[in-house]
């Protein structure tokens, strides 16, 4: 059976240290492994996609492989046939399957039935690949720690439910400020504060969040596919906005995170977007390393 990154719950605290590894070498460009040599990738995008598709295309052909792009109008998966079907018949023509989709259930049905692992690129659920990207990000801008206090203001949504999983994990102080009917998932809420060593606050108030923090995160309001709750949302959230005042109650070495899209003016203010406590291109440049290393992690796994 193929390991698969469905959420990083899947990972041990070991192997994401691993996969953070294969990361910084690969970035640092120690090692450049070729394990999809003579391989292709099927990624499937069901959502409209920047970060995610360029990364894991180049990802894939830096690793050696073939990317191949497939959009939700082609296979229409879960409706012109079912998702193990899909999933068997992928698995008889590439080395591993990428896709980037609404729901949690077709990725989870992709990787029970594929023969090859699976990485989930996004969902409405989760969004592995991002926070793990993210955490390798802070462990590059800050000095080192015991248990980091990150900061997440805004919507409860899928970027917030990935840091959960994370401090399921590993030992985060992870303070999220949104207001009381955005909260992010209360099981895999559950699953992080059932971790001892991780601190799990839920707050209204932005700057309880926010208090002395080493990294203040934020992203939309209102993700892909919830596009039409977007003035909902931001009457909801207007006071977790990320501005240069809130900024200030972190602390002074803090670093500010956005997974991008940004709607600047909204969740966050030009003068931190591109202030000197940003890094949110680095951040996005990490997309393609993290990818890299868990691609490669995967099929490890499989030898």
């Amino acid at each position: 059976m193929p390991r698969s990154l469905t959420q990083i719950t899947d990972l041990t605290a070991a192997e994401v240290s691993r996969v953070f590894d294969l990361c910084a070498q690969m970035k640092s460009r120690k090692i450049a492994p070729r394990p999809l040599e003579g391989k292709s990738v099927a990624c499937i995008f069901t959502k409209e996609s920047l970060r995610t598709r360029v990364s894991f295309d180049v990802g894939v052909f830096e690793l050696g492989g073939h990317p191949m792009y497939i959009t939700d109008r082609e296979i229409k998966l879960g409706e012109r046939e079912s998702v193990a079907d899909a999933a068997r018949v992928l698995s008889r023509y590439v080395g591993m399957i990428v896709i980037r989709t609404f729901k949690q259930s077709d990725v989870d049905g992709l990787a029970k039935y594929a023969s090859v692992p699976v990485v989930n690129g996004l969902t409405d659920l989760v969004h592995p690949c991002q926070v793990l990207g993210d955490y390798f990000t802070m462990l590059e801008h800050l000095k080192p720690s015991d248990r980091y206090k990150i900061a997440y203001v805004g919507d409860g949504n899928n970027v917030t439910n990935s840091w959960l999983n994370l401090a399921a994990l590993i030992p985060l102080d992870l303070r999220i400020g949104t207001a009381a009917d955005t909260h992010p998932d209360p099981d895999i809420i559950g699953r992080a504060k059932a971790n001892p060593d991780s601190k799990i606050t839920i707050t209204d108030s932005p700057d309880e969040a926010v208090a002395e923090a080493d990294v203040v995160y934020t992203d939309v309001w209102a993700s892909t596919g919830y596009k039409h709750l977007a003035e909902e949302k931001a009457a909801k959230l207007q006071e977790y906005q990320l501005n240069s005042a809130l900024l200030k109650k972190a602390a002074p070495h803090a670093i500010v995170l956005h997974c991008l899209p940004a709607e600047r003016g909204r969740e966050i203010t030009d003068e931190v977007m591109d202030g000197p406590q940003s890094v949110v291109f680095d951040q996005a440049e990490n997309r393609l390393h993290i990818q890299k290393a868990i691609m490669t992690f995967l099929l490890e796994q499989m030898d």
